[in-house]
């Protein structure tokens, strides 16, 4: 498994209990989704590895706390902390049509209605405040905010999402 096939789940933050327990911080909106895993990957030395769950539940909302098999000691688990988990795409949950997942919306043509096709969307940037669509037109990076208010339609069949941006945003990048 890579992690191409996979979606980052959420990052181990710490030990729980001498028995080998670690809590996951979880980057999800739904954290009780994944209460009933059989199993994750964790990535060690670049590689992801399997680890079957024996049981697990949520502590203090968006922790997952996690006993897995053959992680039985404090040190152990100490091992483990910082390491990502993940989970293969299959199991992500359906989302409705007007809802996308990231990875989903990548390679998708970004349409205007003011300048009609303005790129293709290359990479979504989480890390700031807000999220930024990242968009390359002719060598050209664009930014737009990924805001509620700014996408008209994402059409997954057509792979097109349809914006409407302020006014001036779009004439930063092209002019």
């Amino acid at each position: 498994m890579t992690k191409e096939e996979c979606f980052y789940l959420g990052r181990i933050v710490g030990k729980f209990s001498f028995k080998g327990e670690v809590l996951i911080k979880l980057d999800t909106d739904e954290p009780e989704t994944y209460t009933e895993m059989e199993s994750v990957f964790v990535e060690y030395n670049e590689n992801l590895v399997p680890f079957f769950i024996e049981r697990s539940y949520l502590h203090k909302s968006t922790l997952l706390r996690a006993k897995f098999e053959d992680i039985d000691t404090e040190e152990d688990a100490e091992d483990m902390i910082g390491a990502e988990v993940y989970l293969p795409l299959t199991m992500l949950p359906e989302l409705s049509e007007d809802k996308f997942y990231f990875h989903e919306i990548i390679g998708f043509d970004v349409i205007d209605t003011e300048h009609g096709n303005i790129g293709k969307l290359v990479s979504i940037n989480d890390s700031t405040a807000q999220a930024l669509f990242e968009i390359e037109k002719d060598g050209k990076q664009i930014l737009i905010p990924m805001n509620d208010e700014f996408i008209e339609k994402v059409d997954k069949k057509n792979k097109e999402i349809k914006v409407i941006t302020p006014e001036g945003l779009i004439d930063l990048y092209l002019d």
